[in-house]
């Protein structure tokens, strides 16, 4: 198995993550890893055996001996960095969302293709067992022709800093760009794109919300300025519709899992009701009888793991990407993907100021870029 090389740009709670799941993968070595926190940067640089260090990601850049880099910083550092990389030849592996702006990631996702490079975006829910179950049922044809989805997204009080968890730099838009839809969102509306077949936005409306209390003395050293609650309805030019709803915070006690409607049949991937995960389920009509049923998926998930070919190329988004590195398998849209779910994540923002439906080529020609350089 071909060894791939890898330099590691950011090394905070997510860079970390990353180092955890590298060192689980067999084929591939962590060369060089960069942050500005110095003391920060070799303290994980022992703790991973990491031979390499810099402060400035450019020097990293300039290492010959790299087959790839993996970003892992705050949105709006996103573009700037994976263009850099892209640019001397490196392939980018790359956080999720794709960047704080459509015109950002458009930009990387441009880049990509005249460097002829591979651009790999992090949407690790592609990679579960029930998206893979869906992915067949669909494939199948057993949901029919496919014409309403809906994506969910549930955290009851779960705002990064201002709740506890991860640091202030989630809620300002100036590292940012956006909240829940941002955050989390971007998984939800990625795994219901990839199973329809991502299909061409026609117009987007929705509408974003910050109406629950926080802490005065976190709320004010956050600058928290972003939504903690996003919803919105899409339309395709295939004409299938989709309707979103994102939440970082809301007075209720769970959403039903995100679902995909056809006319012989509807899934609904898991949720949260009651406080209590809901499983993948199958709804369809059997001889005039409605039928709902779940899945035995840990029998399926080891079958799938003997008889496939290259089955760990498909465990998680880095697995995924060591292995079409290697060339065992082609690399999935995620690039695509994800800057569609940023389409439409923007495309919500800007219906909410202009209080109207906006269409694809509104939100195209109004994208900004909010790129910070380092």
């Amino acid at each position: 198995m071909e060894q791939i090389r890898v330099g590691v740009i950011g090394v905070g709670i997510i860079g970390k993550t990353h180092l955890e799941n590298y060192a689980k993968i067999a084929g591939v070595e962590v060369v060089a890893i960069a942050d500005v926190n110095e003391a920060e940067l070799r303290r994980v640089a022992d703790t991973y055996q990491v031979p390499n260090v810099y402060t400035d990601f450019r020097e990293l850049l300039q290492r010959d001996d790299l087959d790839a880099v993996d970003v892992c910083l705050h949105n709006n550092f996103h573009a700037p960095v994976t263009i850099a990389a892209l640019e001397v030849g490196k392939h980018v592996y790359c956080e999720k969302p794709i960047a704080g702006s459509y015109a950002d990631g458009k930009a990387m996702v441009d880049a990509a293709k005249a460097c002829g490079k591979q651009l790999h975006i992090q949407l690790g829910t592609l990679y579960t067992r029930e998206t893979k179950a869906a992915k067949r049922l669909i494939d199948g044809g057993e949901l029919g022709k496919l014409y309403h989805a809906r994506s969910t997204g549930y955290r009851r009080r779960g705002r990064p800093f201002v709740d506890g968890y991860g640091t202030k730099y989630f809620t300002r838009k100036e590292t940012a760009s956006g909240g829940a839809l941002f955050d989390m969102g971007v998984y939800h509306l990625a795994q219901i794109l990839y199973l329809v077949g991502v299909p061409e936005v026609a117009t987007i409306s929705g509408k974003t919300y910050q109406e629950l209390g926080m802490d005065e003395a976190r709320k004010n050293e956050s600058g928290f300025d972003v939504e903690e609650l996003g919803v919105g309805f899409v339309r395709f030019a295939n004409g299938l519709t989709l309707d979103v709803i994102e939440s970082w915070a809301i007075q209720l006690n769970g959403f039903e899992g995100s679902s995909i409607a056809g006319s012989k049949g509807g899934i609904r991937l898991p949720g949260i009701a009651n406080g209590e995960q809901t499983p993948l389920s199958f709804h369809t009509t059997l001889c005039d009888m409605e039928m709902n049923s779940t899945f035995e998926l840990n029998g399926a998930d080891y079958r799938w793991h003997q008889l496939e070919e290259n089955p760990d190329a498909y465990d998680s988004s880095q697995h995924h990407w060591i292995a079409a590195l290697q060339g065992r398998v082609e690399l999935l849209p995620t690039a695509e993907i994800a800057l569609q779910t940023m389409l439409i994540s923007e495309g919500i923002y800007l219906s909410d100021r202009l209080n109207e439906e906006v269409k694809t080529a509104d939100v195209v020609a109004m994208s900004k870029s909010c790129s910070v350089q380092l």
